[in-house]
């Protein structure tokens, strides 16, 4: 069933776990992530990236998710990813997303936060909640977002930019990467500490791919209620179709549809009961 994805995640802070947000591309992708939270009777959260509209428009990805999620009785949300555009904004938000994520991050401190209680603004009208970052992640192996320079969020920005804009959710920069680390993690919670001490609305941890567990349960403890990882389910299921093809078995396409599904379940099942667990 669809749900508030406002609801989903405060119940997450107060509860001391993250709701997982995956990445998906295609059909494949969205099936084994619903199917991964009835199975597991859990919350979850279908993310689609406004990098991936090549791949598909956001009234399908809408289409299939409301079709699915009908059929299962665990909450689905269903949240627009990484998006510096209003205009997909509003056509997601008309589409019936969840919600939606405006990435100003690369803007100075106050057009950030500008344009973002604009987003909030049109997006609460409709029902739709809204996540922003502040920092800047950056880029590991194996990922397709932008290039940047690793920035930590300020927690004193972080609790002006959090009363002012209205949002639901605030990503924020500890030391992650997005996509797979291309060395040791070093993440720091005590950043996360300081901005949790301050903004009582539920934090978002982007990079969740390859992060240690013990970093992943101690950034829950500390006010992380939805992580999102993407990079590890595409380098899954292309590395196992690789494997696939290089076996030479004549396979329909049907059947590779069907296994990429499993692949995807692999990864996104091993993540739910981490973020779970809390």
């Amino acid at each position: 069933m669809m749900v508030s994805f406002a609801e989903m995640l405060r119940a997450a802070r107060a509860g001391r776990y993250a709701v997982g947000s995956f990445n998906v591309y295609n059909y494949e992708t969205i099936r084994g992530v619903v199917e991964c939270g009835r199975e597991a009777g859990a919350p979850v959260i279908v993310a689609f990236g406004a990098g991936y509209l090549p791949n598909m428009e956001v009234d399908e990805v809408a289409a299939l998710v409301r079709t699915m999620a009908a059929q299962t009785g665990s909450p689905v949300a269903l949240h627009l990813d990484h998006c510096k555009s209003f205009e997909v904004i509003v056509r997601a938000v008309k589409a019936g997303f969840s919600s939606v994520m405006y990435d100003g991050s690369t803007l100075p401190f106050e057009e950030n936060m500008r344009q973002t209680a604009r987003v909030v603004e049109v997006a609460h009208a409709a029902g739709v909640g809204v996540e922003a970052e502040l920092g800047a992640l950056a880029r590991g192996a194996h990922s397709n977002e932008e290039d940047a320079s690793e920035i930590y969020t300020s927690p004193e920005e972080a609790k002006v930019f959090a009363a002012t804009t209205k949002v639901d959710a605030l990503a924020v920069s500890i030391g992650t990467v997005h996509g797979l680390y291309k060395g040791v993690p070093k993440v720091d919670v005590g950043v996360l500490k300081k901005i949790a001490a301050v903004v009582d609305i539920p934090l978002v941890l982007h990079g969740g791919s390859g992060t240690p567990e013990p970093i992943i349960r101690d950034c829950i403890a500390n006010g992380i209620a939805k992580i999102n990882v993407n990079t590890e389910i595409s380098v899954n299921a292309v590395g196992k179709m690789r494997t696939l093809l290089a076996g030479g078995e004549d396979l329909h396409l049907s059947q590779i549809s069907r296994a990429e599904v499993g692949w995807v379940k692999e990864v996104v099942a091993k993540y739910m009961a981490l973020f779970a667990a809390g």
